[in-house]
């Protein structure tokens, strides 16, 4: 058993296109229990990578994300991105009794639900794209909108208020220098909107989700204030964030591998599963999230973790590891792959992942129908993709029809 490993200098800020970050390869391949150093955080970390290492960490109750709180943790953000109250910090049995009343409207049902209002607004962006023409800008007139529009409708979050909103939700996810300060200050107009916005859903209750949590009860007990503010914060930037763009790297991986996508233009009906080996594929955000630290000496593929040492998982390697995946460097359609970790695992797994893939399922399928001639109206190697955030996507997608 590894006690002592060499320490790998990890920036994790590799902006090329969606080409999986190499250096995130190498570590999957030549030290899959590694200890690293990340941009910003005090000290070093554990960082697993192979699928079956990130389930241990993920669902093994002595890797804590509670444990955490307080400490300056090896992360990529200058801030740390979570608050101390919310449910991704959480561990059970306080993150149990607070997903039990969340999860009440992310149901399969709830989420089916929503799917003919998804379709209708969708359907009216890609009517306003028709009468633009091409080339049109596919970020603006879908990505940038649906996803943001969907979660806001959800939270009843007033039209004027949304843009501001999605504001501070970018601002809170930039990186590099002379980010933090804007990360803090987005933080603490989140707060102090949604302070106010869910006390007047808990004395005036309406039919949208807040109000849902606001007015619920776990036993005799509500939600406390700061439980139920944080919450909401949580709800509407990751509502939305990575759906947003999610739907531009989809487009643009379809429209980059004509032979994938001629098959889905021929079989229709595969969308659903087609979506799930886009999301296996794609390396949809830079390094790695929230850490958990070990509450007691764990061996973990070989190597001891003491009791007291941060670890990370990483998502995108999981889901590129060979021993898991035949062929994981390839996008195959047809793959029919296992599970896959784009949105997380074990305990602190998306809780909008019904509202993602349905998203997902309407917008891309709609776009494929109604523009059988959708292709690329920009060289790809040419486009400009965002580099000063912890996801990767194209700040602009040109498409023509």
């Amino acid at each position: 058993m590894t006690t002592t490993a060499p320490v790998w200098d990890c920036p994790f800020h590799h902006t090329d296109g969606l080409e999986f970050d190499p250096l995130l390869k190498r570590l999957l391949t030549e030290d899959p229990v590694a200890r690293i150093r990340l941009p910003h955080g005090e000290g070093e970390a554990w960082l697993a990578t192979r699928y079956e290492d990130v389930k241990v960490v993920t669902t093994d109750r002595r890797f804590s994300r509670a444990a955490g709180i307080g400490r300056d943790l090896p992360r990529m953000t200058p801030a740390p991105i979570a608050q101390a109250e919310a449910i991704n910090l959480m561990d059970p049995p306080a993150h149990n009794r607070l997903r039990r009343l969340v999860a009440q409207g992310f149901t399969n049902r709830q989420v089916e639900r929503l799917r003919p209002t998804t379709q209708r607004t969708v359907d009216g962006y890609f009517d306003e794209m028709t009468e633009h023409g091409a080339p049109a800008d596919l970020m603006h007139f879908l990505a940038a909108r649906l996803p943001l529009t969907t979660i806001c409708d959800l939270l009843d979050i007033p039209a004027a208020d949304r843009t501001e909103l999605r504001g501070h939700a970018v601002a809170m996810m930039r990186m590099g220098p002379g980010s933090r300060d804007g990360q803090e200050a987005a933080k603490t107009a989140l707060r102090g909107y949604f302070t106010e916005l869910t006390a007047a859903r808990r004395a005036h209750p309406g039919e949208d989700l807040i109000s849902a949590l606001a007015t619920a009860r776990d036993g005799d007990e509500l939600l406390d204030p700061d439980e139920l503010t944080v919450m909401a914060m949580v709800l509407l930037v990751t509502g939305h964030d990575t759906s947003t763009y999610q739907l531009g790297n989809i487009t643009h991986t379809l429209l980059t591998h004509p032979e994938q996508l001629a098959k889905l233009r021929a079989r229709p009906e595969m969308l659903p599963r087609a979506l799930e080996e886009l999301l296996r594929f794609i390396p949809f955000r830079q390094g790695v999230g929230i850490a958990r630290v070990a509450t007691e000496d764990v061996e973990l593929g070989g190597v001891l973790i003491r009791a007291g040492e941060a670890v990370h998982v990483s998502y995108l390697t999981a889901n590129r590891d060979p021993a898991f995946y035949e062929r994981p460097d390839e996008l195959d359609l047809d793959r029919g792959a296992p599970t896959h970790m784009a949105f997380g695992y074990g305990q602190h797994h998306c809780l909008g992942s019904h509202l993602a893939r349905m998203e997902l399922q309407v917008a891309i399928g709609t776009l494929l129908r109604r523009f059988p001639g959708l292709r690329l109206a920009a060289d790809p190697s040419g486009l400009d993709w965002d580099s000063g955030s912890i996801w990767r996507f194209p700040r602009t997608l040109p498409v023509a029809w």
